[in-house]
């Protein structure tokens, strides 16, 4: 027997199975989607069985397969399905999609470490009469007496016993250990699920989906409708047909709120999964998924990827998050592998959203997804008044930052004892520092950006590759005390708030959310009212439910429409449109003040007026003009080296060929330096193409990808409908 084996190297040389030998020893025991230890060029290394063989006719000698990694785990069919679908996808190896796949302890690389914990009980190994006697004849060891005795009534935690006695019972065979699994996340049991009455658009969106039906539906609902009671109901029908279901949220921080939820409805048949868990906890996660201990799994975008069996639905919340696309190697959508995930399982295809994207609700207008709307909040709460207050009339009073509106709101909502979230997409203290003398400006030595300073430790960081450096207090250039700290990010905001209010403000940002748990604590604290106003970057305006909040501010909400980014429009009146409905989601009535210098500008009328179908009317006139998605496809090509000279000629021999290769319909742009042009000391290149159909594309493009497999200098990649450049 010959088992086709997928070694761990990612270099695309090698991007193959290689033959091995299958011992006796392993023959009736080895199954396809193992994790192996073989032989290769003088090493013992990992991979995966692809493929099990009877005969074999090259001729060269072939080696053994040495053992089998972890017996427990094997990638199922619908997983190796999968990750070559994600391999063809991206243009990735096949390695580094099986790679994506898996939690870090149970990545194909080797892996050294026992995530495995227990807890050891120890249970009597004597019958009754026997222990009885052993009782008898020791008088005198109390404690091991004490211990006898509580054994008899069944099996006892053994950090419970004294260790001395335990040691000498089990050196007497009297006692045995038994070990037992332990996972370091358990459900709260004390939780109860509230009795939620469900309204007519609910309970029609509920009707509306068909389960055992490949299908994508869209379920339009404004913020606070009530799309997660859909969502719960959903599953709770596939758990009654014996099936499973993947759930999906953005960001980390909703999974706080989200998962209690789902503890109290479903109790321990959930899992959750995100790059907030350690790995002990991923890797408990997957166990209890793998020994079909749950039927649920929530979490974020590798979530997608988990070996649930007999899927019966997929949900995927705020589905126009750009979170659910990844942005370095292998560059997938989420969304894309759901698709398969539900062809293969032919089951629905869920996906919620207030603000959803241009691609997918054009494809709801076409009815190639089933439009479902719900446009009421639930118990009929109106939507948050909006207010965009011109902050260059603020300016002109000395207000830069804080409107006399802002102020006065935030004040009368204090003095009500009532909650605010403040929003500024930007984080740090000051976004660039640089000399009045000079002109000196402090960048990152690695990388083509400025650095940010961050007050609270006194550095400067680069929020890119992570260079670090204490800030000096004279100019490092002509050494004279004159440094200017320029822009505004959440940590300075937060001084200002602290200096104006006589509040307790809490900061979400990625700098105070470092430490494990940090999410939870902050979204608990502040929805238990240890706050009065939450100040956070856009982690905080999807999802989150508080219902004292009654004021949602935002500070400098130009920021994001000034992003060379043809999706700085939509990606601003998603953002805003979502925090805005943060606002008022109980009894009282909220109210959204935004700040900007364009107050006139289209976005934010849309916002102001909660009008999506307009947002979408225009976008859609502005991207039919321009020839971008959803009227036509994008690709991102990206060539990058250590070396600027190389990367530049490589990046033009690319653009030629592609010239050369592809349909004269097709639009390929010059290769331009990309937005952050140095990243880690690495030079990248970027060929834009915009296509509506070519069928020379994929076939190009591996064969660009063939010829930069064995080229170290050049690394090329491929992002296919980029949600950034």
């Amino acid at each position: 027997m010959f088992a086709e084996v997928l070694v761990e190297y990612t270099n695309k040389a090698v991007d193959k199975t290689f033959t091995y030998i299958i011992p006796n020893s392993l023959i009736n025991i080895l199954q396809v989607g193992m994790k192996v230890k073989v032989p290769f060029a003088n090493k013992l290394i990992n991979g995966i069985v692809l493929k099990i063989n009877k005969t074999y006719n090259e001729e060269y000698e072939l080696k053994e397969i040495k053992e089998i990694v972890n017996p427990d785990f094997v990638l199922n069919k619908e997983l190796l399905s999968l990750g070559k679908y994600l391999s063809d996808k991206t243009l990735c190896s096949k390695i580094v999609s099986y790679q994506t796949m898996l939690p870090s302890a149970l990545k194909v690389k080797n892996q050294i470490h026992n995530y495995n914990k227990y807890d050891i009980y120890v249970s009597l190994n004597k019958n009754i009469d026997e222990v009885k006697e052993y009782i008898n004849n020791n008088l005198r060891n109390k404690a091991q007496i004490e211990i006898l005795n509580r054994l008899m009534s069944g099996k006892v935690l053994k950090k419970e016993l004294s260790p001395s006695a335990c040691k000498k019972l089990l050196e007497l065979n009297i006692i045995k250990e038994e070990y037992v699994q332990k996972y370091r996340i358990n459900y709260d049991k004390e939780t109860k699920e509230k009795n939620i009455k469900l309204n007519s658009d609910q309970i029609n969106a509920i009707n509306r989906v068909k389960l055992n039906e490949n299908k994508t539906y869209l379920i339009h609902g404004v913020t606070g409708s009530g799309k997660t009671q859909v969502y719960m109901n959903l599953i709770e029908k596939v758990l009654k047909d014996n099936k499973t279901a993947i759930m999906l949220l953005p960001e980390i921080s909703l999974t706080t709120q989200m998962i209690n939820m789902f503890y109290q409805r479903f109790n321990d048949s959930v899992a959750i999964f995100h790059s907030g868990l350690s790995d002990g906890e991923k890797y408990d996660e997957y166990l209890k998924i793998i020994r079909k201990e749950v039927s649920i799994v929530v979490g974020t975008r590798s979530a997608i990827f988990t070996p649930l069996e007999n899927l019966g639905i997929v949900i995927i919340d705020e589905e126009h998050s750009e979170t659910y696309h990844q942005d370095v190697n292998p560059r997938y959508s989420a969304i894309d592998m759901a698709k398969f995930r539900c062809a293969y399982n032919k089951c629905p295809l869920v996906l919620g959203s207030a603000t959803p994207t241009l691609e997918t609700f054009v494809r709801a207008k076409k009815e190639v997804y089933e439009l479902i709307t719900m446009p009421r909040r639930v118990n009929n709460q109106i939507l948050p008044n909006i207010t965009i207050v011109d902050m260059e009339s603020e300016v002109k009073k000395g207000r830069m930052v804080i409107s006399e509106l802002l102020e006065n709101k935030i004040r009368d909502r204090l003095s009500k004892n009532e909650q605010i979230i403040l929003l500024l997409n930007r984080r740090g203290y000051s976004t660039v520092v640089t000399c009045k003398c000079c002109g000196y400006t402090y960048k990152c030595p690695h990388c083509d950006i400025t650095l940010t300073y961050h007050k609270n430790n006194q550095t400067l960081r680069c929020h890119y590759c992570g260079y670090t450096k204490i800030l000096d207090k004279l100019c490092p250039e002509c050494h004279e005390d004159s440094l200017s700290y320029l822009g505004l990010g959440t940590e300075k905001l937060e001084k200002q708030l602290q200096d104006m209010f006589d509040a307790k403000i809490i900061r979400m940002d990625v700098d105070t959310t470092t430490k494990k748990g940090s999410h939870e604590n902050i979204i608990e604290s502040f929805k238990n009212h240890e706050y009065d106003i939450l100040l956070g970057t856009q982690m905080i305006s999807k999802g989150l439910d508080f219902p004292l909040v009654t004021l949602v501010g935002v500070i400098n909400a130009d920021s994001s429409l000034n992003i060379p980014d043809f999706r700085s429009g939509e990606k601003t009146f998603e953002l805003l449109s979502q925090v805005s409905g943060r606002a008022g989601r109980d009894k009282v009535a909220g109210e959204v003040i935004i700040e900007s210098f364009n107050p006139d500008n289209y976005y934010l009328q849309c916002v102001k007026n909660n009008s999506y179908e307009d947002f979408y009317n225009f976008e859609m006139n502005e991207r039919k003009k321009l020839k971008y998605p959803p009227y036509y496809y994008l690709i991102n090509i990206r060539i990058s080296g250590k070396t600027l000279d190389t990367v530049f000629k490589e990046a033009t021999n690319c653009y030629n060929y592609l010239r050369k290769n592809l349909a004269k319909e097709t639009i390929i742009y010059n290769p331009t330096p990309a937005s952050i042009f140095k990243v880690n000391n690495i030079f990248r290149y970027q060929i834009l193409i915009k296509y509506r159909y070519d069928g020379y594309l994929i076939n190009t493009l591996k064969k660009i990808d063939e010829m930069y497999a064995t080229n170290n200098s050049i690394d090329f990649s491929c992002d296919f409908n980029p949600s950034r450049f």
